[in-house]
């Protein structure tokens, strides 16, 4: 073996035991009335500190209908404010889905689930804890399903990433080690171990 591939594999092993590791996972959501995990109205993601949440906007890219076009306002609510879907009581504006057909694609919103914020508007998340999401439609597009979204927050070591037998890439980016199971990256290098 060459000494760069060994250097990185003891580099991937220290970052895996090291309490400051930095390990995350995107979980996409793709915020919409057909998507059928909205159906039901238990949508749940399970999410570990350091993962990212990445809201997907209706987005059309023929000319349907104005009237069919969704857009939605998405609020962060308390559990009454989830059960009633009602944000007018408990809840704040998070981000709003309104250019369904903008010229650079769908519209993402990212959610980083940390500890602490350096950001005034950012929010902190507590491992155990639950997290509420809804949406109300856009003013002029009122009848709409009410969609919402509950995220646990697991609690340190209940991670799946640490379960045997899964496929993982270790991924070097700017000097630091990232452990992630197929998630895509724009540079940097990676090995995959099982």
């Amino acid at each position: 073996l060459e000494t760069p591939v060994v250097v990185l594999t003891i580099l991937s092993w220290v970052s895996v035991w090291a309490e400051e590791k930095i390990i995350f996972d995107r979980h996409a959501v793709y915020w919409n009335s057909s998507n059928p995990k909205f159906w039901h109205g238990e949508y749940r993601v399970a999410v570990s500190i350091n993962d990212y949440l990445d809201i997907y906007c209706p987005y059309y890219e023929g000319p349907p209908s104005h009237g069919r076009m969704e857009r939605y306002i998405l609020f962060m609510v308390n559990h009454e404010g989830y059960t009633s879907c009602q944000h007018r009581m408990r809840g704040f504006k998070r981000w709003e889905c309104n250019r369904p057909s903008g010229p650079d694609g769908p519209l993402r919103f990212s959610e980083k689930f940390q500890l602490f914020t350096p950001f005034s508007l950012g929010f902190e998340f507590r491992p155990g804890h639950e997290y509420y999401y809804i949406s109300s439609p856009h003013p002029n597009h009122v009848g709409r399903a009410c969609l919402k979204l509950k995220v646990y927050v697991r609690p340190p070591g209940k991670s799946p990433r640490v379960a045997a037998g899964v496929l993982r890439y270790t991924c070097v980016i700017s000097k630091k080690i990232y452990l992630r199971a197929f998630v895509g990256f724009k540079a940097g290098f990676c090995l995959m171990s099982f």
